[in-house]
């Protein structure tokens, strides 16, 4: 027997049952937490989980259960296991895991398949389910025999840390029974490498040149726990650190030379310092396209500075910019290695290095200024509206709160150690200017496939994977109609956790586009909805209504000292203003034109 934390795994070749050799090499590779939905396609191998110290976690629908798979990941740094019955129960994991894939999360999405001899009869619940994930997966692997059991899920799980992504594992339902030999693979693990000599020297070269170098820290940052690294690397060059979009906890907000998050609805000041860079240090991001889209407006990416990029998958590097030099490599070790380089040479940089710290503070301490004068939002539409709110009363009786002014009590209420995960919608994208944390593995948002229904069971599986951290979702209306079935999983199964929802009665982010390209027809934009602290009372859970700005910091904390101290879960409902934000794109549609008479007005 060989040991797997604690756990003993059987060692050479052994007879055993297929279920024993597909659930001895989860143990084998330290699974102690899957997320799904019962079924009857694997409930041999489900038999032996808890004999196998591993906990299944039951959940209401199964996207949630591969959204917790992603959130327990990437807090964890190790996989997320999600499994569920063959056809409609995997089908349902499909848009998680495309999630999970723009993450970059080492997600197992085990799916059951129909049996061998009836493939292809048009059986209860069969489909095709590979082509299903080919798209969103790094490495699919099917069960061609039930001996070769171990070898396809050990491979599986080798290759979601490997590429740094979803992995699906196939399994016709009748290959889990039957009498085989095998060996219990050990898992396999990369040591990455800084990059190579060349390009890492060629980086140290223009570096070394650099008056006003930029480094943007990226989540290969975060996944190759690179903070301290980084810091580093920054504190040598005396340059400022600007977080890729989404990846607010790359680097901790409280160093003087942070400066806040590019993308939509990042910080002007980041946005500033880095159009003045002449030197663009892309550390573990691919620089994604919509996260470097001009903003506030502010064309701010720099047209003339050489961009070092360095990332782990070759295949990222010069992909959406033009860089100077690429470095295949991890992004802890391409740091040591770049640091190490400039630790004795003299830099051009450093003879302006006291005036470029000031440069970045008055910048931040501009933004900040902005931030507290912005309370509301000042276009037509939105003043319009505010208005018209004026005139209403919730049905909790208070007032319509402004969202932006809610977003920064929301901050300053934050507890220490926080994890927060955002939805998709205005306000929640707003908030990427408010977000600030001090360690990774905090902030979980749905990346670039950018689904509605993403944060409450990502946050559920964070908690899951992270106990002792406070553990915050924010959602609109629009997206917590979509996920709040889960507060059912919270309360059956005691994993506490507070969800934050923004009740403004509409799908902000797309009504928006109505507005600015639609003459304001409003068409299936309005929520009406009941009140979602009631209903999370109806499952069990607290519910608590805000509608006075004085009472959003005092509820965000009671509701995580009820969190922490009574394992509770706490759904708070905040009632917003119908004002909305600035559009994710403002190149996403074009102005109408109609031909036919009778739209002639619809322009």
């Amino acid at each position: 027997m060989s040991e797997s934390s604690g756990r003993t795994v059987v060692e050479g070749p052994t007879k055993m049952t297929p279920s024993e050799a597909f659930v001895e090499t989860l143990v084998a590779n330290n699974v102690t937490t899957m997320f799904g939905i019962m079924g009857s396609a694997f409930m041999d191998a489900m038999d032996i989980f808890a004999p196998a110290g591993i906990q299944m976690i039951p959940v209401v629908h199964e996207q949630g259960a591969a959204h917790m798979a992603d959130g327990y990941s990437r807090v964890s740094g190790n996989h997320g296991v999600v499994i569920g019955q063959n056809g409609p129960g995997i089908s349902n994991c499909v848009t998680a895991i495309a999630a999970a894939y723009w993450a970059h999360s080492p997600v197992v999405v085990i799916t059951p398949e129909t049996g061998t001899m009836t493939m292809g009869l048009g059986g209860f619940q069969e489909c095709n389910q590979l082509p299903m994930f080919q798209e969103f997966t790094k490495y699919q692997g099917h069960v061609t025999h039930p001996a070769r059991m171990a070898e396809y899920t050990g491979r599986c799980f080798d290759r979601a840390m490997s590429e740094m992504g979803p992995t699906q594992l196939n399994i016709p339902r009748d290959y889990f029974y039957g009498e085989i030999t095998c060996e219990i693979p050990k898992p396999a693990r990369l040591d990455r490498g800084p990059g190579g000599e060349k390009s890492l020297n060629e980086a140290a070269d223009i570096l070394a040149e650099a008056k006003f170098p930029v480094i943007i820290s990226g989540g290969g940052v975060v996944m190759a726990d690179a903070v301290e690294e980084c810091k580093a690397l920054a504190e040598r060059l005396g340059a400022p650190v600007v977080n890729s979009y989404l990846h607010n906890d790359s680097f901790p907000a409280s160093h003087p030379q942070w400066c806040g998050p590019l993308g939509y609805q990042g910080s002007k000041a980041a946005m500033k310092l880095i159009a003045q860079a002449d030197v663009v240090i892309a550390l573990g991001s691919r620089l994604g396209p919509f996260g470097t889209l001009p903003q506030h407006g502010l064309d701010y990416w720099p047209q003339n500075a050489k961009i070092i990029q360095i990332d782990a998958d070759n295949k990222m590097l010069g992909l959406v910019k033009k860089i100077s030099v690429g470095i295949c490599g991890d992004a802890k070790a391409a740091a040591v290695a770049l640091t190490e380089r400039l630790s004795s040479r003299d830099l051009a940089c450093d003879s302006n290095k006291e005036e470029r710290l000031g440069i970045m503070k008055q910048e931040k301490d501009a933004w900040e200024k902005e931030l507290d004068e912005w309370t509301h939002e000042k276009d037509a539409f939105s003043l319009d509206m505010i208005e018209h709110n004026a005139n209403e009363t919730p049905f909790s009786g208070g007032e319509y709160l402004h969202p932006r002014q809610v977003l920064r009590e929301l901050e300053k209420a934050m507890p220490e150690d926080v994890m927060v995960s955002t939805d998709i919608g205005n306000i929640n994208s707003i908030a990427n200017s408010y977000l600030r944390f001090e360690k990774p593995r905090s902030f979980f948002a749905a990346m670039s496939f950018g689904n509605c229904g993403y944060a409450f069971p990502t946050i559920i599986g964070a908690k899951m994977a992270a106990p002792d951290r406070p553990a915050i979702s924010y959602a609109g209306d629009g997206a917590w109609g979509m996920s709040l079935i889960e507060t059912m999983t919270c309360v059956r199964h005691h994993i506490p956790v507070t969800a934050v929802v923004f009740h403004n009665r509409q799908w902000g982010a797309e009504k928006k586009n109505q507005v600015d390209f639609y003459n304001r027809r409003f068409v299936a934009g309005e929520l009406d909805n009941e009140s979602f602290a009631e209903i999370a009372r109806a499952m069990g859970a607290e519910g608590v209504t805000v509608d006075r700005l004085e009472d959003v910091g005092p509820a965000l904390k009671t509701a995580i000292d009820k969190q922490m101290n009574e394992g509770k879960t706490t759904v708070i409902e905040i009632m917003c203003t119908q004002e909305l934000g600035d559009p994710f794109r403002r190149d996403a549609l074009s102005t109408p034109v109609r031909f036919l008479e009778k739209y002639q007005d619809y322009v």
